[in-house]
This record gives C-alpha cells, structure tokens and sequence, in this order.
C-alpha cells in the first residue's frame, strides 16, 4: 500500500469521496501553554466551544516521537505481505483499509496496540516486523501523563472537588485505553478522481474520554465546526492535538462536545499519526456528574458502562450518532 503503480479507478471505488475543501488552515484552533497558571481556564474555554485543541509546553520527550515515527515508518515501508503478518487486526495488529467491521474503508494502514504492557502484549510485538516494544511503552507512559495532566487541568477548571475524577479513570489499572499508529500513503492518483477528495478515515467522534494525537508535518486533517463546516487543521509535529470524547460529552452532560473529525488523503506526502485514546475500565459506569450541573439542569443521557458503550459504538458505522442510543427522550 505504500507504492502505488498505476492502479486502475476501481481500486478506490469502495472508498468515499468528498467536495474539494479549502485549502486554507482554520486560524482560530485554540493553543494552550500547559506551562502557563491560567491554563485550566483555557482548556474548559476550548472543550465547550471546539471539543479540540492544541498543547504546547506538553512535557513528552522529541526523541520519543521521533523514534516512534522511524519505527512506524519502517514498517509500513515493508512489502504487503510482511505487514499481513501482524494482521489481521482481531481487534489489535495490523489492519488495512478495513475500519472496523462494519463496512467503513478508507485510504489508511494501521496498527493497533494495546497499552497495558503485559506478557500477552510483550508477546504480540514479537509479530510485528521492524517493532520495538520499549519505544510504545515510552511514547505511550509519557503520552499517559500529559492526558492524565489535562484532565487533572480541567477538573481544576470546572472546580471539582476531586481533581483526579477524570484522570483516575484512565490510571485504572484496568483502564481500556488503546494506541493507534495511522498510515496515509500518499496518492498521486487523486487527480483521477475529478476533483474530488479521497478519504484517508471518514468523519466519526471518538466513543472514549480523551484523545491525544500527534502527526508527522503532512496535511489532511479536519474537523467540523458547530455549524457543520469543514476546516483543515495545520499540522505541527512537535505538539499533540487534543480531542474531546463522547465519554467525557456525557460526563459533562453535553458541556463540553465530542468533535467530529476525518482525515483526508494526501497527493503528495505519507501522513503518520499516533494516538492515544484514554478510556476508562470497562466496569466503569459512565454518566453526567451531578456537581456539574445547575440547579433544576437535567440529566441528557443514561447511565451506562464503557463496556456497553464500546459494544455499541463497534456495532455502529463511523458516522453514526453513537450516543443518541444513550440520549434520554
């Protein structure tokens, strides 16, 4: 998947197309020093008005990224088939295209992995090509603690009278949190395609608490405003997006808002992304937070578990509406 030799229009018929967007980066994307004293009032400013946002001052080592992109790199440099080695993803290993099994398809390689380093998890790199287990572990510890910080951060914000209400879900030791390395090969063959843009990863929020993302320099992501208008996001490879999850939208009773967003292929240049998804236990009970709400507010969604959400979520398509199962009528 990585070299293309003149494949015929078929090839990219099960993947959607989109309208060409603007080319233009969206200028108002928040930016938040997390050295800064005043930066949990930015971070509940950007939650409730984006569900995205950019850290700087993040405290992740370069020479993890780095060294994690190399690696990344080098695998899904290899031929198709020593990749098909460490697939098919059930769910973690490599996957291609195939996003979930629902039908959904993209122009995308990945691997998933999990982030409990356990013997099992130890185990499964050894199937992996190129892999090294201790530069993950690295990456994804650090990565850990800058989510865990921003939600100590927001908790502070909203003035919480636990500041580790949010972050302690993820410190579980049973936390079901997972890391995700993305390939978009570059595809010349876009021109092709009258004018239109092949999706690397169709629209979606994600079902977990938080998501913390870091790319290489390459373009292609977008989200959605309120409004439904598409913007492109300008990528910056030493500092780590934040989006907000549907978990965290529900924990907030729809304060703060899971944000749509999709990647869109490249012509020129591969995009590498790595994220980390902070999820709590699958025992977890999920629900808005009484203290949050005003008086007389009521509740928007059921009770229910990260479990129960998870399953469903997994039976649904990308852009579904995962959470208007749980919405009360």
């Amino acid at each position: 998947m990585v070299v293309l030799s003149k494949p015929a229009l078929e090839q990219f018929s099960p993947i959607k197309t989109c309208k060409p967007s603007s080319t233009t980066f969206y200028s108002n994307i928040p930016v938040i020093d997390l050295s800064k004293p005043d930066c949990k009032t930015q971070l509940v400013k950007a939650c409730e008005e984006f569900g995205f946002f950019k850290v700087v001052n993040h405290g992740v080592p370069m020479e993890f990224m780095s060294v994690l992109e190399s690696e990344a790199m080098k695998f899904f440099s290899l031929s198709q088939s020593e990749k098909d080695k460490a697939g098919p993803p059930d769910p973690f290993g490599y996957g291609n295209r195939r996003i979930g099994p629902n039908g959904d398809v993209g122009w995308v390689e990945y691997l998933l992995l999990r982030t409990t380093f356990s013997q099992k998890s130890f185990d499964s790199f050894k199937e992996i090509p190129n892999f090294c287990c201790s530069s993950v572990h690295d990456f994804v510890s650090s990565v850990r603690q800058l989510a865990c910080g921003v939600l100590e951060e927001l908790a502070d914000g909203l003035k919480m009278k636990q500041r580790n209400v949010f972050s302690k879900l993820l410190k579980d030791e049973e936390s079901d949190s997972i890391f995700r390395l993305n390939h978009y090969p570059p595809c010349p063959e876009l021109q092709a395609l009258s004018g239109r843009d092949l999706i690397g990863f169709g629209e979606h929020t994600d079902p977990q608490i938080i998501s913390v993302l870091r790319s290489n320099n390459a373009t292609g992501l977008q989200i959605s405003l309120k409004d439904g208008t598409w913007v492109s996001v300008p990528p910056d490879q030493n500092s780590f997006f934040i989006i907000v999850g549907d978990s965290m939208q529900v924990m907030t009773n729809g304060r703060f808002k899971s944000v749509k967003h999709r990647v869109l292929a490249n012509s020129r240049k591969s995009r590498v992304s790595m994220i980390y998804f902070g999820a709590p236990a699958p025992r977890a009970r999920i629900a808005p937070i009484e203290s949050l709400m005003k008086e007389g507010e009521e509740s928007l969604y059921k009770e229910f578990t990260w479990s129960e959400y998870k399953k469903s979520a997994y039976m649904s398509r990308l852009a579904d509406n995962r959470l208007g199962h749980f919405q009360k009528q």
